[in-house]
């Protein structure tokens, strides 16, 4: 076997390797992501039964849930913005 031959076969080789591992890299950032996805939608939910109560509730009172409620909110932001990464690396 020439050099020529098998230096193409080695990165022929290479190539398969790297697009077997890539292909499970995928397919596991996908999983992530769904798995990622189902959390957060769950946790609006959430979140939207918490604020319908509160939404006509005294200011004072009010205040404190806000604040839970855009600390929740700013974590599944976060969380989406996770999700969208992992899509945009695949």
């Amino acid at each position: 076997m020439s050099d020529e031959r098998r230096t193409l076969d080695s990165l022929m080789s290479h190539l398969r390797m790297e697009r077997d591992e890539l292909k499970l890299k995928v397919h596991l950032a996908e999983l992530d992501a769904k798995d990622e996805y189902a959390r957060l939608s769950e946790k609006f939910d959430e979140l939207t039964v918490q604020y319908d109560p509160i939404k006509n509730a005294v200011a004072e009172s009010a205040e404190n849930v806000v604040a839970a409620l855009r600390l929740a909110a700013g974590e599944m932001s976060n969380g989406f913005q996770q999700i969208r990464k992992a899509i945009k690396e695949k």
